[in-house]
């Protein structure tokens, strides 16, 4: 693939404190994305803002204000993990679509473009700049745009199953399925704007688990063992 974009989860970067940052975690991630970026594949990365920030927990904040306390959890994510992959060799570039004053440059995609032209690491920060919409929808949107090749999941469990196999001991798991399937039955990959975009711009996705020893290089060279969400 010659362009992808990869999704971390806020609280897998947490590591066992599941609040902040684990430093050791984030360094092996970089270290993963190096070997993959130094293969000749362009990476951009989305990062949810889950270890500072949950959504609305609170009826007394408005739902926009929480979204936006969310957007800058993600920018604070990426600040950070941009300079753990600059501490391992790469060269890194933040876009937000919204201005950050001197800590970020305003997407777009020439821009981004331009970067992933000389080798950048480019972090896609602030979701879409709009309450209502999700990281899930921001890594999506990001991915049409910069007509990437696929889009990678790294999560907390390996792939898609059936039903919650916190909950449910029995779950099966989907080596492959359907966006219409992850749809109809609610399989939750991404959320449902998320997927119906997915759908209509036959983006396909791979699920795995970021936990997993050298779990992103294998995803994207060949070895990949999560579920592959198809769109054709």
């Amino acid at each position: 693939m010659k362009r992808v974009l990869l999704k971390l989860s806020g609280e897998a970067l947490a590591g066992e404190k599941h609040t902040g940052f684990d430093e050791p975690t984030v360094t092996e991630v970089a270290k993963q994305v190096k070997q993959i970026t130094d293969g000749g594949t362009q990476v951009g990365i989305v990062i949810g803002g889950g270890n500072f920030w949950r959504g609305r927990t609170s009826e007394t904040i408005d739902r926009t204000k929480a979204d936006q306390i969310g957007m800058l959890a993600t920018i604070m994510n990426c600040i950070y993990v941009s300079e753990i992959f600059r501490s391992v060799g790469m060269k890194t570039q933040i876009l937000t679509p919204f201005e950050c004053g001197s800590m970020t440059k305003l997407f777009s995609k020439d821009r981004a473009n331009k970067y992933f032209e000389r080798g950048m690491v480019v972090f896609f920060a602030g979701g879409t700049g709009h309450p209502y919409f999700s990281t899930d929808t921001g890594i999506v949107l990001r991915a049409i745009e910069m007509e990437a090749d696929g889009i990678y999941l790294a999560k907390a469990i390996d792939g898609v199953y059936d039903s919650d196999p916190k909950v449910n001991p029995d779950a099966v798991k989907y080596d492959e399925v359907s966006i219409q399937e992850v749809i109809d039955k609610k399989l939750a990959v991404v959320d449902l704007t998320a997927s119906i975009m997915c759908m209509e711009n036959k983006m396909p996705m791979y699920v795995f688990g970021l936990n997993e020893e050298n779990s992103i290089v294998k995803a994207m060279t060949g070895e990949f063992s999560g579920t592959k969400v198809t769109v054709s």
